[in-house]
């Protein structure tokens, strides 16, 4: 059976086999993760369709079209398969035990290898916590490295030349006098100390974005404060009756309404003319191992509180075990981005292309504030609107604020959802 790289969407022509997750020759089960994809949208897991062993065609840091073979599960006999459930789920100190995406990513960080460490989880799964224990260990003398080293990863693009100075302009393609002439060098050379690594596709599709976000509108930030203390009473009252619900869900309520009653926050320019969108169709800024993506969350106006919440939790989901598909990405008319789950007390978000415009929600901190002439002290969250004032004045961008702000703060309307 053939491995190929998955066709997620049809704007997607070609990607990077990041790294294979099994080794070569090894066992596999059905639905294991063999290896991790990466386009310019989207970082992708591939499954075992079925059982067998694992022959590797393709290197891992290659970059090829969609559709390309790169390797294939050569399946064995039924009492070959009865020995797949033991080799095949990896075991402690082996360079296949399970993981999770967030052991991966620690473990890429500090330079480790799985192997490395054994792990204390179920089938020798290694956890965040043996980590933690290996960093606390003295490494042993034979794991140091005799001197520093250097890895080179050369970019996609090989540069002609490198500037002398750090801060060199760029000179005309046309002049070519000696004076004006770029000093002309080889491929950089490592340095000891420095470690140069690939931008991967995903990353570079993400700075696209943000650069073309920048410069393709007129982009103001406008900030308000809400008090939520009534959000944390009712979310108290959930929890305590076995349903909890997370505070993002009533935000998107709150969201969805101030959409409906300001529609330019929800348009968008196509042209010279603006697209006034009737539906709500809402990106929620999530956290993956490349960065940032916005899975969206359509006909967000149509959903109820819980509804939402469990529609979120499943994206959250899909982007830790990297199965996000390119069509969850797409066509998202507004964006939520919850700063304050890394621990943001202010920001001022990007807006998305095609988009106007975006909410910013910040850390929740008790801060003294003034009530009936008396200070107390009340959870205090700050938020943030961009804006492109193309479409949006900035009267419309305080109103809309203020909306979500009275919506959030008004206990009787937090306990009317459902």
């Amino acid at each position: 059976m053939e491995i190929r790289i998955p066709t997620e969407d049809e704007s997607v022509v070609e990607a990077l086999l990041a790294k294979w997750r099994k080794p070569a020759g090894s066992m596999i089960l059905k639905d294991d993760v063999l290896c991790e994809i990466e386009t310019g949208k989207i970082t992708l897991d591939i499954y075992a369709e079925a059982s067998g062993r694992l022959v590797i065609g393709v290197q891992a840091g290659t970059i090829l079209p969609v559709g390309s073979v790169i390797g294939q599960i050569v399946q064995t006999d039924p009492q070959a398969e009865d020995q797949l459930a033991v080799t095949a789920t990896g075991a402690a100190g082996s360079e296949d035990a399970p993981t999770s995406p967030a052991v991966r990513q620690a473990l890429r960080q500090q330079g480790r290898a799985a192997a490395q460490l054994a792990g204390s989880g179920p089938g020798g799964r290694i956890l965040m916590d043996d980590l933690n224990r290996a960093d606390a260990a003295e490494p042993p003398a034979s794991a140091l490295p005799a001197a520093p080293q250097t890895i080179l990863v050369k970019s996609e693009e090989t540069p002609l030349y490198r500037a002398s100075g750090s801060c060199q302009s760029a000179q005309p393609a046309g002049d070519q006098s000696p004076a004006n002439a770029p000093e002309l060098r080889p491929d950089p050379q490592p340095v000891p100390g420095e470690e140069q690594i690939r931008i991967f596709p995903l990353r570079k599709r993400i700075s696209a974005c943000q650069l073309q976000a920048r410069h393709h509108a007129a982009t103001l930030t406008t900030f308000d404060e809400v008090d939520l203390g009534a959000l944390q009473a009712v979310g108290t009252q959930y929890k305590r009756a076995g349903t909890p619900v997370g505070l993002l869900p009533f935000f998107v309520r709150a969201t969805v309404e101030a959409l409906q009653s300001y529609p330019a926050v929800n348009a968008r320019i196509d042209g010279d003319e603006i697209v006034y969108q009737q539906f709500v169709h809402l990106g929620i800024a999530m956290s993956g191992e490349q960065g940032q993506v916005v899975p969206v969350l359509r006909d967000a106006d149509q959903l109820g509180l819980r509804r939402i919440d469990l529609e979120i939790t499943g994206l959250e989901q899909k982007v830790t075990n990297n199965r996000l598909g390119s069509a969850e990405l797409e066509d998202g008319t507004f964006t939520i981005s919850n700063g304050g789950s890394y621990g943001s007390l202010l920001s001022t978000p990007l807006v998305s292309p095609l988009q106007s415009s975006c909410l910013g929600m910040h850390a929740i901190q008790d801060r003294p504030v003034a009530r009936n002439d008396r200070v107390v002290i009340r959870p205090m969250m700050y938020l943030a609107l961009s804006y492109d004032q193309r479409i949006i004045n900035s009267r419309e961008a305080a109103a809309f604020l203020q909306l979500i702000k009275e919506r959030v703060e008004d206990r009787a309307w937090l306990e009317g959802l459902s």
